[in-house]
């Protein structure tokens, strides 16, 4: 199994495909009634659909890894992207910085490395 897309609502479609775009995703659908889908450079998937409201806290986060979390934060500042903390570096070893989209969504942008699949504290699963 693989992860393929995960889908998001958002209030104010246009604001939100354009800071998904300004993060960096490169959107190939744009279907009625408002829903956009964005491709990473992986090849993962990530869509928002137009909803009355959406939950600012739900608990639920996106993240997105970068290769320099520091870089890529100093560029969106620089386009107007408001974060709600600097990179901070995690004592679960990734450098995460953390903002919210147009509908609230939380979002972080981080770097792990290898830390990401392969922490220090990794469990195999039985029989491997």
């Amino acid at each position: 199994m693989d992860l393929n897309q995960i889908t998001v609502p958002c209030i104010d479609y246009d604001a939100s495909v354009q800071f998904y775009k300004t993060l960096g995703l490169r959107q190939i659908v744009d279907s009625p009634p408002r829903n956009a889908r964005f491709e990473t450079e992986s090849g993962t998937t990530f869509s928002l659909h137009q909803a009355a409201d959406a939950t600012a806290d739900s608990g639920t986060v996106i993240y997105f890894e970068v290769p320099n979390v520091d870089a890529r934060v100093d560029e969106l500042k620089a386009d107007g992207i408001r974060f709600d903390s600097d990179p901070t570096s995690e004592r679960w070893l990734w450098r995460e910085a953390r903002l919210r989209d147009p509908a609230g969504n939380q979002v972080c942008l981080y770097t792990a490395g290898e830390n990401r699949r392969f922490p220090p504290w990794r469990i195999e699963p039985a029989g491997e």
